[in-house]
C-alpha cells in the first residue's frame, strides 16, 4: 500500500446537465437530496448556474451553461447530462496537483485560492479517462456552505436514507481498463483491490472485463470496466456509443436500509432493473440466512450476495437519462467488502434486457 496523496474521502460529484434547477428538482424530489447553495446570475456568475444538493455525506453539485457558447454546452452535445467531476478532499491541494503531474497526469486547473467573507477553498484539477475530471479540494479555512461563489440556499428533501458515496464505475474503451488502473496506481497511488475476468461477467451474448482500483486509506473504490468480445453489443459498447466515450457508468450510494430506502424511491417514480422471481429460488442455498425477509427482498427485486467477509444487498435504477449512460446502484453491506460477484450474471442479463428494449443488444 503506498499512499501517495493521501485523500480524506470523495467532496463531490459534479454533474454537468442541461437544465440545473430542473435537475436540482429531480434529485431532491426522487432521492431526498436538501439543495444546499446555489450559484448563479443572482450571486455574479454570468456563464452557468450550479445547484449544491446534499444527503449525509454525500455532496452532487448540478451545473448548467447558460449560452451556448459555453465549453459546458458542447459538452452536453457530446455527452448529454452526466458526470464531469470527482472530487477529492485533500490535506495539500498544491502537493497533490504537482504530485500527479510529475508522475505524468495531465493537469486540468492549477492550484487556485478562491476566497470571500467566509475564508478561503484550495483548488486544482487533473484529467482522467474520457472527459472526467479529479478535482482536489481542501476548505479546511473556510466556513461557507460550499466555496465561494455559491450563496447558502436551504430547500429540504424527504431523505431516503443513503449514507455515502459506496464507490464509482468508470467505463472505458476496449484495451484501456488497464492503462487507467496503471493511472490509478502509479500517479494517484491507488491500489488493485480485485480484478473480473470476463469469465466471471458475461452471459450467452456479451461480455465485460473489470477492475477495482481503492485509495490507500481504503476509502474510495473506482471499478474500471472495458468491454469483452461477445457476440452482441455489451453493455458498455452501448454506454460508449451513447456517451461519445469512456465516462461514469454509475454511482452506487450506501444505505443502512436497502429495504426502506428502494421503497422510497419506487413510492416516487424510480424504475429499477428487472430481477425475475427465478432469482430468488437459489438464494437460500447460495447465500444462506440473512436479516431481511426473502419475500420483501423478492418483492422489491433486491440482488444478495455473500462472500468470505459477509453478505450485501444491491439493486440498481434504469438509467437516469434519456441517453443509456448513467445510473444508480441502492447498496447495503452486512461485513462483505465485495460488489457482489454472484450476481454478476443476473444484472448483465437484467441490463441485456434493457437493451434489447431499446434495440441495442
Amino acid at each position: 500500500m503506498h499512499d501517495i496523496m493521501p485523500i480524506r474521502r470523495i467532496d463531490h460529484v459534479r454533474f454537468f446537465v442541461s437544465n440545473a434547477k430542473q435537475a436540482a428538482y429531480y434529485y431532491r424530489t426522487l432521492f431526498g437530496f436538501d439543495v444546499v447553495a446555489y450559484s448563479g446570475l443572482e450571486t455574479g456568475n454570468r456563464t452557468e448556474a450550479s445547484y449544491v444538493l446534499q444527503q449525509n455525506d454525500i455532496r452532487f453539485v448540478l451545473t448548467a451553461p447558460y449560452k451556448q457558447d459555453h465549453p459546458l454546452a458542447q459538452w452536453l452535445v457530446k455527452h448529454g447530462d452526466g458526470v464531469r467531476d470527482i472530487a477529492f478532499e485533500v490535506d495539500d491541494v498544491e502537493r497533490a496537483y504537482s504530485e500527479a503531474v510529475r508522475r505524468g497526469a495531465q493537469g486540468a486547473m492549477e492550484p487556485t485560492i478562491l476566497k470571500d467573507d467566509d475564508g478561503e477553498v484550495h483548488l486544482a484539477a487533473i484529467h482522467t479517462y474520457g472527459e472526467v475530471l479529479h478535482s482536489f479540494v481542501n476548505r479546511d479555512h473556510y466556513r461557507g456552505t460550499f466555496m465561494p461563489g455559491f450563496k447558502e440556499m436551504f430547500i429540504p428533501g424527504e431523505s431516503i436514507g443513503v449514507q455515502e458515496i459506496d464507490h464509482i464505475v468508470g467505463n472505458v474503451e476496449l484495451g484501456k481498463m488497464n492503462h487507467w488502473v496503471d493511472f490509478y496506481r502509479e500517479i494517484m497511488g491507488f491500489d488493485l483491490l480485485v480484478h473480473f475476468s470476463d469469465d466471471d461477467i458475461s452471459t450467452e451474448y456479451s461480455a465485460l472485463m473489470s477492475k477495482v482500483v481503492q485509495d490507500g486509506r481504503g476509502k474510495i473504490k473506482l471499478p474500471i470496466n472495458e468491454p469483452a468480445e461477445g457476440r452482441r453489443k455489451s453493455q458498455i459498447e452501448e454506454y460508449l456509443e451513447y456517451n461519445a466515450g469512456p465516462g461514469v457508468q454509475h454511482i452506487a450510494l450506501q444505505t443502512d436500509d436497502i429495504i426502506n430506502t428502494v421503497r422510497h424511491l419506487k413510492a416516487r417514480g424510480m424504475q429499477f432493473i428487472y430481477v425475475p422471481q427465478t432469482y430468488y429460488e437459489e438464494v437460500p442455498d447460495r447465500v444462506g440466512a440473512i436479516e431481511e425477509d426473502l419475500r420483501t427482498i423478492a418483492e422489491l427485486g433486491i440482488l444478495v450476495d455473500r462472500d468470505e467477509e459477509g453478505y450485501l444487498l444491491q439493486t440498481f435504477t434504469k438509467t437516469v437519462q434519456d441517453r443509456p449512460t448513467l445510473f444508480f446502484e441502492i447498496i447495503e453491506r452486512h461485513g462483505s467488502r465485495g460488489f457482489g460477484k454472484g450476481n454478476f450474471k443476473a444484472l448483465f442479463e437484467a441490463i441485456e434486457r434493457e437493451q434489447a428494449l431499446r434495440g441495442n443488444l
